[in-house]
């Protein structure tokens, strides 16, 4: 009985350890990841300066709810995007924006 039971715990080993190393590997990156975003997008105010996922920059102008207008362009352009389109937060400040134009 005993040789049976090391013959199933040599075939099970192997797969639990890719379990494990997937986990460690890409499940938890991912959920650590996604925490962050959540975070950064749950923190958005006024006059940050962001990216959207399309590529747009621009400065919040106002937000109400999950929808955030933001200034784009030096005629600081009105537009209305959905929160979850947010990308990144920008480290430029916003009077140094018409330096990137």
């Amino acid at each position: 009985m005993p040789e049976n039971v090391a013959a199933v715990l040599v075939q099970i080993l192997p797969l639990v350890l890719i379990v494990v190393v997937f986990y460690f590997l890409l499940i938890r990156p991912q959920r650590k990841k996604d925490k962050e975003v959540k975070n950064m997008l749950a923190n958005l105010k006024v006059g940050d300066r962001i990216t959207t996922i399309g590529g747009i920059y621009g400065t919040i102008s106002a937000i109400k709810d999950d929808v955030i207008t933001i200034d784009v362009g030096a005629d600081k352009t009105k537009m209305i995007i959905a929160r979850w389109a947010v990308r990144s937060l920008e480290n430029t400040p916003a009077e140094n924006q018409n330096d990137l134009i």
